[in-house]
């Protein structure tokens, strides 16, 4: 076995130029894979987490009528004593804040949009969300003031600056028509696009008062440690709950339904394309091992006339092209984890080209990788292992020809 080791690093070094194109095509072909993959998994994972941070909290509970009507935002359909249910939930180890959630009109000049338009309490919504890290302009809400902070795409399609006014117009609790007249005194440009294109915030206890909630809320957003799951945490809260008819729990995971069904359907289409890089990696190996082994047809004729058996030269083939297999993985690892490094720390702003665009990720335009070790693994194990499997069928084919045809391969 040693001497079949040594014979295969011996033609190693000996066909220099053809180990390092054939490692040269492996590399690249495994460096593709690594960033593409490493850029999916990162656009998915902040994805998750600008849901966590500015849309949804860990969790949220509401009323069971609110939930199965949520996209029309039905506020009659709310927690009638919602500091009861906080105070039920005070020994869970979460953190809490409360929100209406309603459809409004903005009223701005000559344009109109239709919105979300959220009622936040601002001294608690900063424990759970981080919008007013996001702020590009102006200032986060103060308690009990006729004021509004929009996203910004919504903003700059209305064409409304800070310090301007705009009128809102909605129905109360009880059906009737409600305007509010308010300062806009803050613009938030969020890593998710959601709030930037079609959200505006304003106090609760303006909210509370307007539409005549009473003291009542759509919902109360959860927060609790990401290393959590979230699906056995709301199992807990759920139980926590009982004791309170018609109201539920939902993890972020379900609220965000649509987007992980969405991310499932991207994640089929990107394994279809790394699988085309795998494959177009794979045909530039085969290739090149065919060409190696028919090169050296006369050497497997003399070797086999000089009493070396057919199974010891197509382990010698196999060794030697395991090591191009090793040295092209490593090299494309070693390229992958320069290229992911930097994409992880620092990404690609494409903001200047996407604009408003929404591509589905919940992501405006700076594109960051995740690290990925299985990637990586699976990466290493396929480059030895694919330059072995595509050095059989080549060294099998000149080992089927008769000595004598091998010795007069031209």
């Amino acid at each position: 076995m040693s001497f079949l080791l040594s014979l295969a690093w011996k033609n190693l070094s000996r066909y220099r130029r053809r180990t390092l194109i054939t490692a040269g095509a492996l590399a690249f072909g495994i460096a593709m894979f690594l960033w593409m993959d490493g850029w999916l998994q990162g656009a998915e994972r902040e994805s998750e987490r600008n849901i966590i941070w500015y849309e949804t909290g860990s969790a949220k509970v509401m009323t069971t009528d609110y939930l199965e009507d949520i996209k029309s935002m039905p506020i009659k359909h709310a927690i009638e004593d919602p500091a009861a249910v906080e105070r039920a939930l005070e020994g869970a180890g979460v953190t809490t804040t409360r929100r209406t959630v309603f459809a409004g009109e903005i009223f701005y000049g000559e344009g109109s949009m239709y919105v979300k338009v959220i009622g936040v309490d601002p001294q608690t919504d900063e424990t759970i969300y981080r919008l007013s890290e996001t702020l590009a302009e102006g200032r986060y809400l103060e308690p009990d003031k006729q004021e509004v902070v929009l996203g910004e795409w919504l903003a700059q399609d209305l064409g409304i600056e800070v310090g301007e006014e705009i009128t809102i117009r909605t129905r109360t609790r009880y059906g009737a028509f409600q305007t509010l007249d308010l300062m806009v005194v803050g613009i938030l440009n969020s890593p998710n696009p959601v709030i930037n294109k079609g959200t505006a915030y304003i106090p609760l206890s303006l909210v509370d008062e307007a539409l005549e909630m009473e003291g009542a809320v759509t919902e109360i957003t959860l927060f609790f440690p990401e290393w959590q799951d979230p699906e056995i945490k709301v199992e807990s809260l759920r139980a926590t709950l009982s004791g309170f008819p018609g109201i539920t729990v939902e993890s972020w995971k379900e609220l965000a339904r649509d987007f992980l069904m969405m991310a499932q359907m991207k994640s089929a289409g990107s394994t279809i394309i790394l699988f085309l890089v795998f494959i177009i990696a794979a045909v530039g190996i085969s290739n090149t091992m065919l060409m190696a082994v028919y090169e050296r047809v006369r050497e497997i004729g003399m070797m086999r006339a000089m009493g070396m058996k057919d199974g010891s030269i197509r382990v010698a083939f196999l060794f030697e092209a395991g090591g191009i297999g090793l040295i092209g993985t490593l090299f494309g690892i070693v390229i992958g984890l320069a290229i992911n490094w930097y994409m992880v720390n620092y990404g690609i702003d494409f903001s200047s080209i996407m604009g408003q665009m929404d591509i589905g990720y919940r992501v405006t335009g700076v594109f960051r990788s995740a690290w990925h070790p299985q990637a990586y693994l699976g990466g290493f194990i396929f480059g030895v292992v694919a330059a072995m499997v595509f050095s059989f069928i080549p060294s099998s084919r000149a080992l089927k020809m008769q000595i004598t045809e091998c010795l007069r391969y031209e």
